[in-house]
């Protein structure tokens, strides 16, 4: 998923972007993704993962003896909350010690603490786990709390994933080179015997099942499905593992405000991303995939092609449109920056369809005829300018917000006969 170019301005049929300033935000954005996961899981591992991997790995076991009893009272403005606690005597390397250890989680019940702390008769024997470091600190059991870890996990390391992908796709894309830049175009357009003008070899490697090719999208609608899917669940899992912890809390008699108020943005956050990854999935699925194929690739000036459109979706299209484009590309400097202009110079009506009605289950399909003006120019592409043709389906469905689909095309100087 690639987010929007930062610092563009559109003026009538002109965008304009500067590609070192948008390189800069993206990778700037990036670069607080993988910081925010870097930070986030320090703490956590830090100030979780850490401590309860040595209570269960480094902590001695021992044999203590109850020698006193008692409840630990928690006050706080909303509640009151008590924990048995054992007075223990063990044997350490150090010699004897006695230290309090907690027996159980805080109750708001103070009866269910007594009845608790009853069931351990003074000068009973219960096992215990020191630190060797602190002998003093005692703990009464031990175990993981797999909610945390997974939340150490998921949160954090989904933010390095994101954000370094950003990053890495940001460096290596970074002022490349006029040089690199050039032997890129070089190669693009190397493969046939028309130099600057670019290879149609991923044209025409799907063929069609009406026409001989099918032409593939300039489209981005998959990955970012994809891309939204994936953050909504991320998000949701953690916001699960906090709310089951919340809820837990809850059920014990314990409040945490912290927590709690930590929910409350997550729990917007995550519900937008689903609305909008929901919204996006509906809409892909109501408007359907669009299907172009052609009679024959590449093209040339003054020549006439087939096309057939197959557009699926379930409901009513107020209208559908084919149309030939032409857009030219420049890339330039102003002052220390980069920029790129992009303009649509030509286009020219293929065909078009009103009150169009698909059955679900079924396409609308339709053939066309594509002619290329004699006086038209070649594709071309260099370092600095690029001239690009395409094919164009839009639509407005009838409850949906319209769309539009670019189909690359790739055109060849015309022939010269003898």
């Amino acid at each position: 998923m690639r987010l929007p170019r930062f610092f563009a301005k559109k003026r009538g049929h002109r965008r304009t972007v500067s590609e070192v300033w948008a390189s800069v935000t993206e990778g700037l954005f990036h670069t607080g993704l993988v910081m925010a996961g870097l930070v986030f899981g320090g703490l956590l591992v830090t100030g979780v993962a850490v401590p309860e991997w040595r209570l269960n790995h480094d902590f001695r076991e021992a044999q203590a003896e109850v020698v006193g009893k008692g409840l630990a009272r928690r006050t706080t403005a909303s509640e009151r909350t008590w924990e048995p606690v054992l007075r223990i005597r063990y044997d350490t390397a150090a010699g004897p010690i006695e230290a309090w250890a907690f027996r159980g989680g805080r109750v708001a019940d103070r009866g269910r603490a007594l009845a608790s702390l009853h069931s351990v008769p003074l000068n009973a024997t219960v096992t215990c786990w020191y630190d060797p470091d602190a002998p003093e600190r005692v703990v009464l059991a031990r175990g993981y709390n797999w909610w945390m870890w997974a939340l150490t996990l998921l949160l954090p390391g989904a933010l390095l994933v994101f954000g370094g992908a950003g990053v890495v796709r940001t460096l290596t894309a970074w002022r490349k080179s006029e040089e690199r830049r050039a032997a890129a175009a070089s190669r693009a357009a190397s493969s046939h015997a028309h130099p600057a003008i670019p290879s149609c070899d991923d044209l025409v490697n799907s063929p069609g099942t009406v026409l001989r090719f099918r032409l593939p999208t300039s489209g981005t609608e998959g990955w970012t499905l994809m891309g939204l899917g994936l953050f909504a669940v991320f998000w949701n899992a953690v916001l699960v593992v906090l709310s089951v912890t919340a809820g837990l809390d809850l059920m014990g008699g314990r409040t945490d405000w912290l927590l709690l108020m930590v929910l409350v943005p997550f729990a917007a956050v995550g519900i937008a991303g689903i609305v909008v990854f929901v919204r996006q999935l509906i809409l892909t699925s109501a408007v359907g995939t669009t299907q172009l194929e052609i009679s024959d690739h590449p093209l040339r000036p003054g020549g006439s092609y087939d096309v057939h459109l197959a557009q699926s979706g379930a409901g009513m299209f107020r209208n559908i449109s084919v149309t030939l484009e032409l857009e030219e590309q420049a890339t330039f400097r102003q002052g220390t920056d980069t920029r790129t202009e992009r303009l649509v110079v030509w286009r020219g009506g293929i065909r078009s369809w009103k009150d169009v009605e698909v059955a679900p289950g079924t396409r609308f399909e339709a053939e066309a005829t594509l002619t290329i003006p004699a006086t038209a120019m070649h594709s071309f592409v260099s370092e600095h300018n690029t001239v690009a043709w395409r094919v164009v389906v839009r639509g407005r469905p009838g409850r949906w917000p319209a769309f539009s689909r670019g189909f690359p095309v790739v055109v060849h100087p015309a022939e010269v006969r003898p």
